[in-house]
């Protein structure tokens, strides 16, 4: 039986649009599936304010009368007037392993791209930098992280048939946490707080971090707005962002670093893993997974994700990165942690891998956005 192809247009259909994945990987050891209502609110209009810049289409794929696969058709106003490209985006690709399939999706991004007239299609990416992005290349057998994409090795197969290659790479580091704080490190680190002013700073409630997530939200998004896809960050996207984060963080894991003039220059938010317990859950919070998670979030857990590390670039030079790394190392010392994972970096972003050096390191992930002229 051929494939047959259907949008997205009723709230049970989306449902089944974000529960597929979940299916396809029933059983598969190192797949975790995202939070199911975050994931549903990303596609709700309502509830999502990228979709103040951002349209969207959403496919199923069904043969026989089952679901074999799914796609996101996403169009960047804001990408494309910041890079001056003319690009629809693909996000959320999941298929069996049956080219028929893989093509049905693919075509129907490519033809409500070209009724727009755009030239080129790329992905899989999403709304924004904070959005998931990247198809996993390397790194199969890896237990995903609570914010990537998970996907089949096939799925390589597929894109290469589908006539898309590289555009870019962003790749993953495991770090591992020694048993005691770099004494060097530790001087250094004491030298260039006293010698330019500045100091670390620590939370012990939540009312001040929210206080001041907006000023650090805003140095990420001038320090990450050269980086590949980024977009503008609005207002209401960074309220959004801080609302959905500053539950999930553990205060001991978070630190600022702010200059003379009391101005955040720098800042790290490690988060304890919530993989293993989205994974009993199967992305449910109902009826036990909110327990799991507060279990992986408050309770004791060696394994940190680093979800947002940035420093202001006119203070990069003056050894402000060394000030971060000894405080996250004291921090996980502390703690008894022993392994962070770093999330995507661009493969060519030496400034953040440079930060790394003082870790016992592996790059045990890569993941790639891939790109078709249309």
């Amino acid at each position: 039986m051929s494939v047959v192809i259907k949008e997205v247009l009723k709230r049970s259909d989306l449902k089944k649009w974000v529960d597929f994945p979940n299916k396809l990987y029933k059983g598969n050891k190192y797949y975790v599936p995202f939070l199911f209502n975050d994931e549903m609110d990303t596609f709700t209009k309502e509830k999502n304010p990228a979709y103040e810049f951002c349209d969207t289409k959403l496919f199923l794929a069904y043969k026989d009368g089952k679901i074999v696969g799914r796609i996101g058709a996403l169009v960047n106003h804001a990408y494309n007037k910041k890079w001056g490209k003319n690009a629809i985006r693909f996000t959320r690709f999941d298929f069996i392993d049956d080219y028929e399939v893989s093509a049905a999706l693919f075509n129907e991004v490519v033809k409500w791209g070209k009724e727009q007239g755009f030239v080129e299609a790329m992905g899989p990416i999403g709304f924004t930098d904070m959005d998931h992005e990247g198809m996993l290349i390397e790194g199969f057998e890896e237990l995903n992280m609570s914010i990537t994409f998970y996907n089949h090795p096939y799925y390589i197969e597929h894109m290469e048939r589908l006539g898309l290659r590289k555009d870019v790479d962003w790749v993953e580091y495991q770090l591992l946490v020694p048993e005691a704080r770099d004494e060097r490190m530790k001087k250094i680190s004491e030298h260039i707080q006293k010698r330019n002013g500045y100091r670390a700073v620590f939370y012990n409630d939540r009312k001040n971090l929210h206080k001041e997530a907006l000023e650090a939200f805003k140095l990420i998004d001038a320090e990450f707005a050269k980086l590949y896809g980024t977009v503008p960050l609005t207002d209401k996207v960074i309220a959004k962002a801080i609302a959905d984060y500053i539950p999930l963080v553990n205060l001991k894991y978070i630190c600022t670093i702010k200059d003379k003039e009391n101005k955040i220059v720098g800042f790290a938010v490690l988060v304890p893993s919530i993989a293993k317990a989205l994974k009993k859950s199967n992305g449910r919070m109902l009826p036990f997974g909110i327990f799991r998670m507060l279990k992986a979030l408050k309770g004791k857990n060696d394994t940190l994700e680093m979800f947002f590390v940035a420093v202001d670039a006119e203070h990069q030079k003056k050894g402000l990165p060394a000030i971060i790394i000894d405080q996250m190392l004291q921090m996980c010392i502390d703690n008894n942690v022993k392994i962070c994972e770093t999330g995507p970096e661009l493969e060519l972003n030496e400034a953040v891998q440079s930060m790394w050096k003082t870790f016992n390191t592996r790059q045990h992930r890569r993941r790639r956005c891939w790109i078709k002229e249309i």
